[in-house]
C-alpha cells in the first residue's frame, strides 16, 4: 500500500461548525509558500494527504459492494422522494445495475485503475459529484473529489451516508483509498492536488477547464473534461398528433425532467426542438404538445417571478440580436417559444433557461449537418427512431452528438458519457503482447 504525500503539510483537523455528515475543517498550510491557511472540509473518506493508493482491477468487488450498500442506505431514507436525482442515482448504483455494467465491460486484457483520480465537480448540478466518484471507483481507482461549493441538500445526504458506510470495517479498504472534500475556489490548493494525480476528472465551462488544463500535472496524468455542451429535441410532428392521451402525458412529463428538473441548466437539457413534417403538421403538433406542456406546469405551481422577468430579458436580447427569430409564444410565464426561419450556424450560442426554447421545422435530418459541431451533446427525440438518427450521425460523419436518447432520458448519466468510455479511460491495460 502507499500513501501518497500531496504536496502539503500535514493536515490539522478541527470540528466544523455547520450542519450536516460527519465534516472537519483541516487548514491546508501550503509548502513553498508563504500564505494564510486555507479551509478545506472532509465530507468524508481519509484527509487527502493520507489517501492510500493501490489500484484495484475494474468493477472489483468491493467496489461494487460498497457502491450497492449506499444504494441501498440512500433509498431507504425519505429524501429520494424530494429530491430525485439522489434516486437517480441510488437506482443506478444498484448490485443489479452495477453487475450488469461489469459484464458489458467485458474482458479487454488485464486492467488496473490509474492510481489516484482528482474529480472537480460542477456546481449546478448538485449529484454529478456522486457519479463522478462512482466511476472513478468502478475504474479502481483511488479518489478525491471537490464537490459543489454551494450548499445544495442532496450534498449533505449522499456524503453523509458516504462517511457511514466509510465507518464500517467490511468498507475500511474502500475509505482508505478515499475523500470527499470542499474548500473555496483557490488555485494553490487546485494545483498541489493536480501534481499528485494520475488522471483528473473536469466539469465546467470552457474557460475554467482550459485553466484547470494549463496547471502543471504529471507527465502519464489523463484529463478527462467536461466542458461547455449543446442539445437539442427532435420530434416527428406526426407522431405527436397520433400519440394517445396518455402517452402525450408521458411525453410531457419525460420532457418535463429534461428540462426544468434543472432549469435547463444541464448540458444535456434541449434548448432547440426541430418537429420533422410539413409546416401545417408541425403547427398542430407544436399546439398539441405545448398545451399538454402547459397543462402540467400548471399543476406544478406558479413559476418564480425571477425566471418570468429572465425569460422575457431574454426574449428581448433575442429579438435584437437573432434575426433567424421571426416570432415568439408565451405559455403563461412558464414557456417562452422563438420560431426560426431557418436554422443559423451558430445556434448554439443562443441558449435558454427556465423554460426558453427555439424552435424550427424541417423535413429531414439534413439541417443537422448545416449546425452540429463539437459542442452538440444530447439529441434527445420523440416518435424518430434511434437507431436511424445514430446512423445518420454515423454516416454523415457529424462531429458532434455523443448521445441519442428517448425524451425523457436526457438526464441520465452513465459510465459511457460525452463520447468517453469512462471506467476504461480511467484504467489502464497490462498487456502481455
Amino acid at each position: 500500500m502507499i500513501v501518497l504525500a500531496v504536496g502539503w503539510a500535514s493536515i490539522s483537523k478541527c470540528p466544523a461548525a455547520w450542519r450536516g455528515p460527519k465534516r472537519v475543517v483541516a487548514a491546508i498550510p501550503m509548502l513553498m509558500k508563504r500564505m494564510s491557511d486555507i479551509p478545506v472540509e472532509i465530507l468524508a473518506g481519509a484527509s487527502p494527504e493520507r489517501i492510500a493508493c493501490r489500484p484495484l482491477p475494474p468493477y472489483s468487488p468491493s467496489a461494487i459492494a460498497f457502491l450497492a450498500d449506499l444504494s441501498k442506505a440512500l433509498l431507504s431514507r425519505p429524501e429520494p422522494r424530494r429530491y430525485p436525482d439522489i434516486a437517480a442515482f441510488a437506482f443506478w448504483c444498484r448490485k443489479a445495475n452495477l453487475r450488469r455494467l461489469a459484464g458489458a465491460f467485458g474482458s479487454a486484457g488485464h486492467r488496473l485503475g490509474r492510481g489516484l483520480v482528482l474529480h472537480i465537480a460542477p456546481s449546478n448540478v448538485p449529484v454529478n459529484f456522486a457519479f463522478s466518484f462512482a466511476f472513478g471507483l468502478l475504474a479502481g481507482n483511488a479518489n478525491i473529489v471537490r464537490v459543489p461549493g454551494a450548499d445544495h441538500p442532496q450534498v449533505a445526504v449522499i456524503c453523509e451516508e458516504i462517511e457511514r458506510l466509510f465507518s464500517l470495517p467490511e468498507h475500511a479498504d474502500i475509505a482508505a483509498m478515499n475523500a470527499l472534500i470542499r474548500y473555496p475556489r483557490n488555485d494553490e490548493v487546485t494545483a498541489a492536488l493536480s501534481r499528485s494525480c494520475h488522471a483528473r476528472v473536469l466539469w465546467g465551462g470552457d474557460a475554467t477547464i482550459a485553466h484547470l488544463r494549463a496547471m502543471p500535472t504529471q507527465a502519464r496524468c489523463v484529463d478527462v473534461a467536461f466542458a461547455d455542451r449543446y442539445s437539442l429535441c427532435v420530434m416527428a410532428a406526426e407522431a405527436v398528433l397520433t400519440a394517445s392521451e396518455p402517452q402525450l402525458r408521458g411525453l410531457a412529463e419525460g420532457f418535463y425532467n429534461d428540462v426544468f428538473f434543472l432549469d435547463q441548466n444541464a448540458c444535456s437539457s434541449p434548448h432547440l426542438i426541430l418537429w420533422l413534417g410539413g409546416q401545417e403538421q408541425a403547427e398542430a403538433a407544436m399546439l398539441r404538445f405545448w398545451l399538454a406542456m402547459q397543462r402540467l406546469l400548471a399543476s406544478k405551481g406558479a413559476t418564480p417571478a425571477l425566471h418570468a422577468v429572465e425569460k422575457f430579458t431574454h426574449l428581448c436580447r433575442t429579438a435584437i440580436h437573432l434575426d433567424a427569430a421571426v416570432s415568439s409564444s408565451r405559455h403563461a410565464n412558464d414557456i417562452y417559444r422563438v420560431r426560426l426561419a431557418e436554422l443559423p450556424e451558430d445556434i448554439d450560442i443562443h441558449r435558454g433557461s427556465h423554460g426558453f426554447f427555439f424552435e424550427y421545422v424541417c423535413a429531414d435530418l439534413n439541417c443537422l449537418k448545416r449546425i452540429v459541431g463539437e459542442r452538440y451533446q444530447t439529441l434527445s427525440c420523440f416518435g424518430v427512431d434511434r437507431q436511424q438518427l445514430i446512423q445518420f450521425v454515423v454516416a454523415e460523419g457529424l462531429i458532434g452528438i455523443d448521445r441519442v436518447v428517448p425524451v425523457g432520458k436526457a438526464l441520465d448519466i452513465g459510465v459511457i458519457w460525452d463520447g468517453y468510455d469512462l471506467v476504461g479511460t480511467l484504467s489502464r491495460v497490462i498487456s502481455d503482447r
